[in-house]
Formats: structure tokens, C-alpha cells, sequence
């Protein structure tokens, strides 16, 4: 099972501590180091980077990890210039874009982007996704003389991968991903498993090849002295920003993983047990020393 890594593009100090050199140091060291992708998600109403800039970016830091976005909302761009985008990104990074898609939980999101709320569903993404396929096939999607490009590198587009963990969204995803883009809340392993057998059965009732899997939850490191789950509960405070704050609290208690690197490295291992292809970890601080710790325990 390969491991990836997000930056801490959601983080509340991240611009107080040079944010655009924080995030490089981030993305170098994870190319360096032992891990399979690097990671970043998309919100709008929020101080994180925007995605689509962000891609650019990681492609000229790094050379030689996957780049995942984990996930991008279609329906808050229109899709003709979000297919450019992702496939410029694709280009620069040398055909190693992974594209998460997913419809977002948050109307906030929604309603920065100009969005209209009624398209927040899977059959309105499902119907972006294929505008996406028909641009980077080369199609003339609008009234011009040349198709709208550049190509991306792979035939048809990068891998998709849908993000999501409801049962009905995974089935109507099959006919058009070519894998999960899952996500724990509380790294349990039997939902997890679930969630993964789902998949599979939905990929092959529709004719699909096996999907990839992958997911990913919220980690901090600490040497046993309980600092870690004091690093998730301020994470998910600022993070949660649009749930009452009584009910992060309360999430808070379980939500993600926190513990020693070995307590880590079981926990790896037994989601590898499960069958993933990859799990994606989440951040929940900036401090570097997070990915070289991981990396130590991986390597």
C-alpha cells in the first residue's frame, strides 16, 4: 500500500508563517521522501490557497509524486475553463495529476463561487465530468476554430477519482470514475472495509475495471503525552469552521488519528490489510517535522 501526504493548506498559522514557503518545503520534502502523492483539497469560503493556483505550483516543486487533488468541486467552476486548468496542471506535472471530484458539503462554498445550490448533486457532477471528458478528448465543446486545450497527457483525461462515502454516491460514481477518494472520520476500520467492498461490487456490476482505492483521515504524532488529540481538536475548531463549535468538540474526542508513530504504523498496516491502494494523510498542523517522522516510519 503506498502512503501520501497533504500539504496544510487548511491550517489557521500557515500564511502567519510564510505560507508560499511553507507549503514549497512541504512539497519538496515529500518528493523526496518515501511517499506516493501529494495532496490538497479546495474550499472557497476559507483562507486556504486556491486549488487550481496551487496545482501549478506543486507541479514546478515537485518531480516525481503523484499530484492529488482531494477533491475539487465541479460545480464551482464552469467546466470548460476547469478542464483547461486541470489539464495545463496535468501538463506541467508531467502527466502525474490525479483528479479527486466530489459535490462538497458546504453551501458557503456555494454561494463564493456564485454557485447555484441545486446543482449539488451527483447526477449535476456526473453531467460536469463528461464535459470534462468530452474538452480533453479534443471535442469542440464551444463555437470556436480550434478545440479548447491543451491536451493532458493521458488519452481522455487524468485518473478520476470520486469523493465520496455514501453508498448511493459510489454506485452512480461507477459509471464514470476510475476509483474512491474516501475519507475517515474516525479511521474505523470496519466502515472502512465496508466502504471498500461497496466499491467494489458497484465497479463491477457496471462493467468496470477494479477500482483504485484510496482514503485518507486527520493524524498528528505525539510520544504518548496526549498532544497529538490537542492537535486535532485546534485543527478541527478552525477546519469545522461552519459546524457549531459544540459539535467539533465533541468529534473532536475521536475524530482522526492521534498517537505514538508506532500506534501509526499498526493502524497502516491494517488498512493495508484491508485492500487500499493508498491512504492520503491529513495534516493537522504545519510544522515540518510531521512529514519527516511519517517518512521515518514508511521508509
Amino acid at each position: 500500500m503506498d502512503v501520501g501526504m497533504t500539504l496544510p493548506v487548511m491550517e489557521p498559522d500557515l500564511w502567519d508563517a510564510e505560507g508560499a514557503q511553507t507549503l514549497a518545503e512541504w512539497a519538496r520534502a515529500i518528493d523526496e521522501g518515501p511517499y506516493s502523492s501529494v495532496c490538497f483539497g479546495e474550499r472557497m469560503a476559507f483562507d486556504n490557497p486556491d486549488a487550481l493556483t496551487l496545482l501549478g505550483a506543486v507541479a514546478a516543486w515537485t518531480s516525481r509524486v503523484r499530484v492529488v487533488t482531494t477533491v475539487v468541486v465541479p460545480q464551482l467552476h464552469e467546466p470548460v475553463p476547469l478542464a483547461k486548468a486541470l489539464a495545463t496542471g496535468d501538463r506541467l506535472c508531467g502527466g502525474r495529476l490525479t483528479v479527486g471530484l466530489g459535490v462538497g458539503g458546504r453551501e458557503e462554498d456555494y454561494r463564493a463561487a456564485g454557485a447555484e445550490l441545486g446543482t449539488r448533486t451527483m447526477a449535476e457532477l456526473a453531467d460536469r465530468v463528461a464535459v470534462l471528458r468530452r474538452v480533453w478528448g479534443g471535442e469542440r465543446v464551444v463555437d470556436a476554430v480550434r478545440p479548447v486545450g491543451p491536451p493532458p497527457v493521458r488519452p481522455g483525461g487524468p485518473e478520476l477519482l470520486v469523493g465520496t462515502l455514501g453508498p448511493r454516491t459510489i454506485r452512480s460514481a461507477a459509471a464514470w470514475a476510475d476509483g474512491l477518494a474516501g475519507m475517515s472520520l474516525d479511521v474505523d476500520l470496519a466502515e472502512m472495509e465496508r466502504v471498500f467492498a461497496l466499491t467494489r461490487d458497484a465497479w463491477r456490476e457496471a462493467g468496470r475495471p477494479a477500482p483504485r482505492l484510496t482514503t485518507s483521515f486527520w493524524f498528528a504524532l505525539d510520544d504518548g503525552d496526549g498532544s497529538a488529540r490537542e492537535q486535532v481538536h485546534r485543527h478541527l475548531r478552525h477546519y469545522l469552521n461552519w459546524i457549531p463549535v459544540e459539535i467539533v468538540d465533541a468529534m473532536a474526542a475521536t475524530a482522526g488519528f492521534a498517537g505514538t508513530p508506532d500506534q501509526l504504523r499498526q493502524t497502516l498496516r491494517r488498512i493495508a490489510d484491508l485492500g487500499a491502494d493508498e491512504v492520503q494523510l491529513i495534516p493537522t498542523g504545519s510544522d515540518l517535522d510531521q512529514v519527516h517522522r511519517v517518512a521515518h516510519l514508511i521508509g
